[in-house]
Formats: C-alpha cells, structure tokens, sequence
C-alpha cells in the first residue's frame, strides 16, 4: 500500500496585513519564499518534482493567474513543475496537502509540493462590492454570502458561546503563542524573508518604500490581558461578541512542503517530517 509523507517543510513569517512587512510583496514571490526553502530542506533534485498544489482563500491580484504556477517560477525551480492552485477558502491550504496525497498514493505522482499562500495586502478591493454575487442565491440563499464575522455571531449565539468565554480563549491562545515565541518553537520551521515593504509616515502621509528582513511572527499581541479583551467594542454591535481582540488578525505568509511516497523517502534516505501524519488509500 502506497503512503504519502512530508519530508521537509517550510514557511514564512506572519506579518500584519497592509501595515506589515509582506504589504507590497506579490503573492507570488511570498510564496515562492516557502516553496524555494522547503525543497532546499528536502536535499531531493527539483526534477523528481512533478506537481505544486497551494491553497489561497482569496486567488485575486498578486495572488491570481495561478499563483501556484507563478510561485515555482518565482523560485527558480524547473519549468517542467506544473502548478494547481486551489480554493476552500480557509481551508484551501489543507485541501492543497489532501490532494497532494491522494496524486502521490492514488495516481502514483513522485514528489509534490503542496501548501498555501495568503496576501491580504495585495488584494485588489472589489469597486463594486456586488461584483460577483449571483442575483439567484442572493434571493434565495443570501446567507451563502455572509461575512466570516457574521457568521461567528449567528454561531456563538445558536450555541451559547458567551463573549467570555470567547475572551478567555484568545487570551490563552496569544498567551500560547508568546510561550512558544519565547522559547524559539518556531525558529526551525520559519524561513527569514527580505523583500520591500511600503511605509506610511503618520504625519505627512507619505509613503516610501525600504528593504527589510523578516524572521518572526509579529501579528500576535504580547502582554494582553482579559481586562483589556474585555473592554473591546463589538465589531457588529451591542449584543454581538467578535471583536478585534478575539478575532483573526488579517496577516500575509505562506507555508510550503514536499511530500513523496513512503517507500521513496527510505530509498533517498530521508526521514518524513513527521512520520504519524500519514494518508492512505
């Protein structure tokens, strides 16, 4: 029986979208950051590499025209790697591996790469927010539409999620997150980033541009506390609980791995990433 394993993986850090150091980086290039330094982990030739799957929740602008096609050629990897870019929106990139699995176990495909890549910050803004919508499903079933902070409402109110307990588990989860900063968990598995980033100075409004280097997640706040969560307005309202405290942070980042056959690792003599995440067929 055929095994998909991740032999090497690789990503960029998480930087606020718009203010952050990715706001003028193209999908693309963001991507091909991760892509480029998962396959340099791997040690394998790019020419066993016959496919890329990323995911992007949103594929538009810098992120559009198959970025998963654009992405390999921005990391200077054979033409001969094709490109898949798929969309689930938030589950996009976890769709991306679940596809590479099933080309490496159930179509005999040797090396994949699969991830997903986000920049919020190179979106183009619709000018026509109805662009898009289908007339139909607005009549019918316009909850299709329906933002992710609305829906969070519906579902905190349908089950009895309460904004405190709601609160309480951002706190823990920033608190989490600063932890394993701290103790450098995540330093093996980022990949530092120079690129360009644009820079508004407050007072004038001008923008310039300079070069930086990235190395770290900086989307998540040290130092909150429940007290400060608590004190937050709701973004839709009274009686309503998602706030920017408990909320996802819009970021920009890219992950990348390399997956191949169980049995073709062992005779390149690599060791899957994590050998307890397998998928068979």
């Amino acid at each position: 029986m055929r095994e998909a394993v991740i032999v090497s993986t690789a990503r960029t850090p998480l930087t606020k979208a718009h203010r952050g150091e990715f706001n003028i980086t193209p999908g693309s290039s963001l991507a091909a950051f991760a892509v480029r330094a998962a396959v340099d982990r791997s040690g394998i030739d790019p020419a066993l590499i016959e496919d890329a799957i990323l995911g992007c929740g949103y594929p538009e602008g810098t992120s559009g025209r198959n970025v998963a096609r654009q992405s390999i050629i921005r990391a200077g990897l054979p033409v001969s790697i094709a490109g898949t870019t798929v969309n689930r929106f938030c589950a996009s990139g976890l769709q991306a591996i679940a596809f590479a699995a099933g080309r490496i176990v159930g179509e005999g495909a040797p090396v994949m790469i699969a991830g997903g890549v986000e920049s919020i910050s190179t979106m183009r803004a619709p000018q026509n927010p109805d662009i898009g919508r289908n007339p139909w499903i607005d009549e019918h079933k316009p909850e299709l539409y329906m933002t992710m902070i609305e829906t969070a409402d519906i579902v905190a109110e349908r089950y009895g999620i309460s904004r405190e307990a709601q609160d309480r588990f951002a706190l823990e989860s920033q608190r989490r997150t600063e932890a394993a900063q701290l103790a450098g968990v995540y330093a093996d598995e980022i990949v530092p980033c120079t690129t360009t980033m644009a820079v508004t100075d407050k007072a004038t409004g001008q923008v310039s541009q300079r070069q930086v280097t990235v190395s770290a997640d900086n989307c998540n706040r040290r130092g909150v506390t429940y007290e400060g969560l608590a004190q937050l307005a709701p973004v839709n309202g009274d009686g309503k609980y998602v706030t920017a405290g408990n909320a996802s942070q819009l970021s920009d980042g890219a992950s990348a791995c390399v997956m191949m056959e169980a049995k073709q690792a062992e005779r390149l003599n690599l060791e899957p990433f994590c050998s307890a995440r397998r998928w068979r067929m």
